[in-house]
């Protein structure tokens, strides 16, 4: 059943929260038997919502890993944000490869996630016909990150942002569209190769900053209220440029 929210953030980018109502569905995509379960946070103004889409980091295929970041889905909700946070890993799922070279051991859990986001974007668009389409936005943290990353490889037409929680594997593309932006941990360095350097962050556009106070694990519900006040901020702030 659905729940209506009323949040009340104490930050200045959420003084006029809009009320939303949050709901578990579960979309089928028949072309791979694979049900995808997903979080929907969805804003009393739907029409003309901008949408969002969550990827959340590898959580060992337990399942709950999609409202594991509910500071920021509701924080974003109740901006006025259409937000779908997707379940990627099902009990059922191959563990995620711990040993090998993880661009290529990982690959195919990168791809399965990429066409999860793909199948839940046709979805919304069914159901939500009023919405934005014309800015989707990926956020993807770690795992989730490097699935974002690689749509954005894929599909760049049909998003307009990728913003990374400190994903470590996938190179970002260096591109101009869609737009980079990424927040990057204080403990965990990303692969060679994966970041641009500055001269490419200058060439393309692209945003990377440093959180010296946020490890990688604490970006999900982990965060404690001043690094979600942070993180809130500086998602809220690229989705406005």
């Amino acid at each position: 059943m659905s729940i209506l929210f009323l949040v009340t953030f104490a930050t200045a980018a959420l003084a006029q929260s809009i009320p939303f109502k949050q709901d578990s569905v579960i979309f089928f995509d028949a072309t791979r038997n694979r049900a995808i379960p997903v979080e929907l946070y969805v804003p009393s103004k739907e029409k003309k919502a901008k949408v969002v889409i969550v990827s959340h980091g590898y959580g060992f295929n337990k399942g709950g890993d999609n409202r594991a970041y509910s500071y920021l889905t509701e924080a974003l909700a109740a901006s006025g944000y259409l937000v779908a946070s997707i379940q990627h890993e099902l009990p059922t799922d191959d563990l995620l490869p711990l040993t090998g070279v993880p661009q290529v051991v990982r690959r195919p859990n990168w791809e399965r996630g990429t066409a999860n986001i793909y199948f839940v974007l046709g979805e919304l668009r069914k159901k939500f016909p009023r919405a934005n389409y014309q800015r989707v936005t990926l956020i993807g943290h770690s795992n989730g990150g490097d699935m974002s990353m690689l749509f954005a490889h894929q599909h760049p037409t049909l998003i307009s942002k990728v913003i990374s929680l400190d994903n470590r594997r996938m190179p970002f593309p260096r591109t101009q569209h869609p737009k980079i932006y990424s927040l990057r941990s204080s403990d965990q360095p990303a692969d060679d190769g994966v970041l641009p350097t500055l001269e490419e962050q200058a060439a393309f556009g692209i945003t990377v900053v440093k959180l010296p106070n946020t490890i990688h694990n604490n970006m999900d519900d982990n965060a404690n209220e001043s690094q979600r006040k942070e993180i809130i901020t500086y998602v809220l702030g690229f989705l406005k440029e």
